[in-house]
């Protein structure tokens, strides 16, 4: 029998071998409870081999039945055993009496005084000397609550009325159990020889075709499923969202950066930018066609702009050119984020009164690249700018410091470099422990007067400034982790070093 009850543990085949021999000599049908007690096993175990049994079709047919009973507490026990408390106080006092204060020592001293009191088997002498004493008032008493528990333990509980059985229940001595059974007949498909069906078939079973002679298990379509995996943030959207928390902890406001679309004069002009510059080629900036010009400028800032390219002014001789505002009126998609950054100080300098400001922006911008293992046609660039009164080299250093600590990089590096609009100029390196050696991570500044005294803005105020790429190398390393986690395994670090979302030269 255990050999054919094949896919049941031999803790359940021995239960379930013995459950069906009960129900092919019982025409009627078994109660699982009175199974449970003649195995001397738990109930649950029965009813464990019933729902494995179900599960192979129509071999048993189970009924769930309830019933209520009554049942012995913890307390109802021992009182059953010992006699109730009120009894056990009476038999405490012999013929001299008992001292009260000694009685009230006693475990069952308290319940049972109040009890034996209310029967008057027991009387108080609060006259007497040495305090109050205690002594019988009947020669004998009949413990009626150990008796009734006597017949509930022995499954007699039906001898006295529901008021009884209400009393004995306040008195937390007894409780009323709900009991769920199964009633358990012949299936229409009974037999004492049981396969557990297969819920899958295998490859084995396909090659050697015995699939044909096995039984399945039938689908269950109401069962819910397992919800897949989905909806994971990208691994860049993760990253922005990180370096977007860091600007925000350091107080910085972030810049609008809806408009891809900006015309030359604010991408370059603004920012003295020279009209002849490599960058406003066509090689490197994508021009549009439709609309190709802007038509609406700040006239007076404008003009400013012009003659500090042309002529010079604010102590600078300019690059004497001539400057032609056909060039500045050249649409493109932006090169920089720090279009937006000249537009914001611009409107900075058009306040009455000055305030300083910090500001950040983290979006997409554009070049007219040759598409190249390290190189795409867009990217993300970050930007934060700080304009305050004084500021020099030493605040640039120390907010960089503390912007890339944050980010889990301490060992920086930075070396001096040429900015068309800032003056001096810093390129940003950290040490890479992947790489084993210094990455450049970013480029930095102060603005130049030539650009931030034309929009207006006090002598007295500068504008420091730093700008990266979220998709540079070092940034990947810092939200590695995150890329681990979504795809689910190990990632090779040289590979997505290397892939066109790392622009090294951005």
């Amino acid at each position: 029998m255990q050999n054919r009850l094949r896919g049941f543990s031999m803790a359940d085949t021995g239960v379930v071998e013995t459950l069906l021999q009960r129900i092919e000599k019982v025409d009627g049908g078994v109660d699982s409870l009175r199974v449970a007690a003649s195995l001397g096993v738990d109930h649950q175990v029965i009813v464990g081999a019933v729902k494995s049994l179900q599960a192979l079709g129509d071999v048993i047919s189970a009924e769930l039945r309830s019933s209520k009973h009554w049942e012995l507490t913890d307390e109802g026990t021992e009182i059953a055993e010992q006699g109730s408390h009120e009894a056990r106080v009476f038999n405490s006092i012999l013929l001299e009496g008992l001292p009260q204060a000694e009685l009230m020592k006693l475990s069952f001293g308290k319940i049972g005084f109040s009890k034996a009191m209310s029967n008057k088997w027991i009387r108080v002498d609060k006259s007497y000397e040495g305090g109050p004493r205690i002594f019988r008032t009947v020669e004998s008493i009949e413990d009626q609550v150990r008796e009734k528990l006597l017949l509930v333990k022995q499954g007699n509980a039906a001898q006295f009325d529901e008021k009884e059985k209400n009393e004995l229940k306040k008195r937390k001595l007894l409780a009323e159990v709900t009991v769920k059974s199964y009633w358990i007949t012949k299936g229409s498909s009974f037999s004492t020889t049981i396969t557990k069906q297969e819920t899958e078939i295998t490859p084995e079973m396909i090659a050697t075709g015995s699939w044909k002679e096995k039984k399945f298990k039938s689908y269950n379509f109401e069962a819910m499923g397992v919800a897949p995996n989905c909806g994971h943030l990208h691994p860049l959207m993760k990253v922005r969202t990180q370096f977007r928390q860091i600007f925000l902890e350091m107080g910085f406001s972030e810049m609008p950066t809806n408009n891809f679309i900006e015309s030359s004069f604010w991408n370059f002009d603004s920012l003295y930018q020279p009209q002849q510059h490599p960058a406003r080629d066509q090689h490197d900036t994508f021009f549009l066609s439709d609309p190709a010009l802007a038509h609406e400028f700040p006239l007076e800032y404008l003009e400013r702009v012009k003659k500090v390219h042309s002529e010079g002014g604010y102590g600078s001789q300019g690059y004497k050119y001539d400057w032609k505002i056909e060039e500045a009126q050249k649409n493109i998609l932006r090169t920089h984020t720090t279009a937006v950054s000249a537009r914001m100080l611009y409107k900075l300098a058009q306040q009455e009164k000055f305030t300083p400001v910090k500001y950040f922006s983290i979006d997409r911008v554009f070049r007219n690249e040759t598409l190249d293992a390290t190189h795409l046609a867009e990217f993300h660039q970050i930007e934060g700018v700080v304009a305050d009164k004084d500021l020099t080299l030493g605040h640039l250093m120390g907010v960089l410091h503390q912007f890339f600590t944050k980010l889990g990089i301490t060992k920086l590096r930075f070396k001096p470099a040429y900015n068309p609009y800032t003056e001096p100029s810093m390129e940003v390196f950290s040490y890479h422990e992947g790489l084993k050696k210094w990455v450049e991570v970013g480029n930095s500044g102060v603005f130049r007067p030539e650009m931030l005294l034309p929009m207006g803005l006090p002598e007295d105020v500068s504008v420091i400034a730093w700008g990266l790429s979220l998709e540079r190398p070092t940034m990947i390393k810092y939200g590695i982790n995150n890329i681990r986690e979504l795809v689910g395994h190990k990632v090779n670090l040289q590979m997505v070093y290397d892939s066109p979302i790392c622009r090294l030269d951005s």
